[in-house]
């Protein structure tokens, strides 16, 4: 016998004050839960489930926090019953774009005074990952964060760290100086011979761009070593 489905109103069937799209045209987006946002973004719904109770569903399986889904890939997202390659897609879409305006303010960038600063705004990106990645922080002249970029991914005992990658993405974004960083899964804080030499390398090319390498930082869960605090950059 097939499966009947729940008896629950869809969304077109609601109050029209209740319904997210139109809620936002009267009230105002600020108006609008985090669920009903992302209603919005999804659209439509399933046979079972509303798009807001698929929102539901989503922020539920990020803990309710924003944060946390947006560390979400598109693959973490289709696992969600009732959430298709469009509709992860489209989320994903809306909340790069979130994290992006953060940084568009001039006067909200953080400012990069010390290493602690530097693994403060990357150990959430890679501190726990099972793999190595290396990442760059853009600054302006003011030590200001521009923009974040990962720069590649590898196994568990390495990644690429292409330099003309790398200064590419500083002269595009103008950057007067950056920061690297990658993790070590293995919880090993030292430095290897291609660690060091990397950043020699990465020192003096941006010498010949006038772009300053501020420090290399080693990430390893909570912990961190930094090339600039140890005098070897």
């Amino acid at each position: 016998m097939q499966e009947q489905a729940p008896n629950t109103l869809k969304i077109k069937f609601w109050a029209e004050a209740d319904r997210p799209r139109e809620k936002l045209l009267s009230n105002g987006r600020t108006a609008l839960t985090d669920a009903e946002l992302i209603a919005i973004l999804i659209g439509t719904g399933t046979i079972r489930h509303s798009a807001l109770d698929l929102a539901k569903i989503i922020l539920n399986s990020a803990s309710n926090n924003l944060f946390t889904l947006g560390k979400f890939s598109i693959e973490d997202l289709r696992k969600i019953k009732g959430i298709g390659e469009a509709k992860a897609v489209v989320i994903a879409a809306a909340l790069e774009l979130g994290r992006r305006r953060r940084y568009e303010d001039p006067a909200s960038l953080p400012k990069i005074a010390s290493s602690r600063d530097a693994f403060e705004l990357l150990h959430g990106d890679i501190s726990d990952l099972p793999h190595e990645e290396f990442w760059v922080l853009l600054l302006n002249r003011a030590n200001r964060l521009i923009r974040k970029k990962k720069i590649s991914a590898g196994g568990v005992s390495g990644t690429v760290a292409d330099p003309k990658i790398i200064y590419h993405c500083a002269l595009e974004s103008l950057a007067s100086g950056i920061i690297v960083a990658h993790n070590h899964p293995s919880g090993n804080l030292n430095a290897s011979r291609q660690d060091i030499e990397l950043t020699k390398k990465l020192s003096e090319a941006g010498k010949m761009l006038d772009i300053q390498m501020l420090d290399h930082l080693i990430i390893a869960g909570n912990n961190y070593y930094s090339f600039a605090d140890e005098g070897a950059i």
